[in-house]
């Protein structure tokens, strides 16, 4: 195949991965987004194979790729929807261990003739390995194989960046001492393990979807890199679409957090939320007032009989309960008497971005009935009821005063500020992020429904 066949064939598949994005950030399209980029790589493994002289390793190759899609085809079927996380998390280390490992063979067989390719070649390690090591961790911080909680250690900071330093000082003397290039990687590598442990052990809560994200990001970067170092054109554009893609992610999830890349990167992690203020104590002679009594089911039959604009909230309890079906049963339970339903979507709800917006779309919600934050907020005051499926953090108005949490600052769905409140929750206790939620204080107009949320919804559609 001539060269010029080849960087046309490649613009040409480039292309139609950048178009399958684009139809996926669209939920009526994404799915066929999704299958539109997968064919586009499929061509582009087949265009890669038909370029390259696999003479006397074509056989281990085609078992490689059989090995490959039989374990994808078992995960597929294994992982239920509520794992997809951690499974993307996991996807995302693959991806940065694939690039390590063409990294190190690049170096280890001397194929990186010149100093850019052996510059490339000890990037891609170090992108590599720290994805691989950091996506571990998400993975396992999700699936409950390690606490959820940020991880500090003391001088944490300090060891992250003496890490990257360090890195950056490999990368460059890889160039002046070619002869030990092989040598020098295996340090690098355990550095960019270290590094990407560090970055993803400390983060917790509310910024796991932010660590989603920057990871998909970085093996993205790692596999343009190592592209670059085995002057694959093709490796490269994909590489650099799928890097890009996920920085701009990262940023909005930065932004729908309040938080900066760097701190998430090297800023220290926030701490527990403070006690709350004790209650003044009455003076001598004082009648105390009395608590304020909790709603009740009987509360929210009238609620529901008399609200016109209703707005559900899920969160990640819904998905744990598999709740969707029976949140889409109480929509069209509302609908079929004129009442307007609507759902509103924190960009981080869940685990993942756009973790709801797949959940819902499972249970044939309306694509048109889903609005983000900043659509639904202005709307709360004048919305009759809202109801809150399994979210905890997104709702909690505590982002906006306590400060020291791993939520002070993050813009929240204002569902306090909504005439009636209807929780589902499992407990009453605080959520991923660890802070109390006030809304869980009795009030007249606020009914918290603890429990398995698929049983709390039952109730409620007894009595719409």
């Amino acid at each position: 195949m001539s060269d010029s066949l080849y960087y046309v064939l490649s613009a040409v598949l480039a292309v139609g991965v950048l178009y399958g994005i684009r139809l996926m950030s669209d939920v009526k399209t994404a799915a066929r987004g999704n299958r539109f980029s997968a064919l586009c790589m499929l061509l582009a493994i087949a265009l890669t194979m038909a370029r390259t002289d696999l003479r006397g390793s074509i056989a281990y190759i085609i078992l490689g790729l059989l090995v490959g899609i039989l374990l994808s085809v078992w995960m597929t079927v294994k992982v239920r929807m509520i794992q997809m996380p951690q499974m993307v998390g996991l996807l995302n280390g693959l991806g940065g261990l694939a690039s390590a490992i063409a990294a190190v063979m690049t170096l280890a067989l001397g194929a990186a003739k010149g100093g850019f390719e052996v510059v490339s070649s000890g990037l891609a390690l170090a992108v590599g390995a720290l994805t691989f090591s950091g996506s571990l961790v998400a993975a396992a911080k999700l699936h409950g194989l390690m606490p959820p909680k940020p991880r500090v250690l003391p001088g944490h900071s300090l060891f992250s960046a003496l890490s990257a330093l360090a890195m950056a000082a490999l990368v460059v003397l890889l160039p002046l001492f070619p002869a030990s290039a092989a040598l020098l990687s295996l340090p690098l590598a355990l550095l960019g393990l270290a590094f990407g442990w560090l970055f993803a052990v400390r983060v917790g809560g509310a910024d796991m979807p932010i660590t989603i994200s920057l990871l998909n990001s970085t093996s993205g970067v790692a596999a343009a890199i190592a592209g670059m170092a085995l002057g694959d054109v093709l490796l490269v554009a994909v590489g650099g679409i799928v890097g890009a893609s996920g920085l701009l992610l990262t940023q909005i999830m930065c932004r729908a957090m309040n938080r900066s890349l760097a701190g998430v990167l090297f800023g220290r992690a926030a701490g527990p939320s403070a006690a709350p203020e004790a209650e003044p104590v009455p003076a001598e002679g004082d009648k105390p007032a009395e608590a304020p009594a909790g709603a009740t089911l009987e509360d929210a039959k009238a609620w529901l009989e008399d609200a016109k604009s209703v707005v559900i909230i899920p969160g990640y309890g819904m998905a744990l309960s598999q709740a969707q079906e029976r949140v889409k049963r109480l929509q069209d339970a509302l609908s079929a008497k004129g009442k307007g339903v609507r759902y509103a979507i924190h960009p981080v709800a869940g685990r993942m971005p756009g973790h709801m917006n797949v959940l819902l779309a499972e249970a044939d919600v309306p694509y048109e009935s889903l609005l983000e934050m900043d659509e639904v907020n202005p709307d709360f005051p004048d919305t009759d009821l809202a109801l809150v499926v399994g979210a905890n953090d997104v709702v909690n108005p505590a982002a906006n005063t306590a400060q020291g949490t791993p939520i002070y600052g993050m813009p929240i769905l204002e569902a306090g500020k909504a005439k009636h409140l209807v929780i589902c929750n499992f407990d009453d206790k605080p959520g991923y992020a660890g802070v109390p939620n006030p809304l869980y204080q009795p009030r007249p107009n606020v009914l918290l429904l603890l429990g398995d949320a698929k049983d709390s919804l039952d109730k409620l559609l007894e009595r719409v």
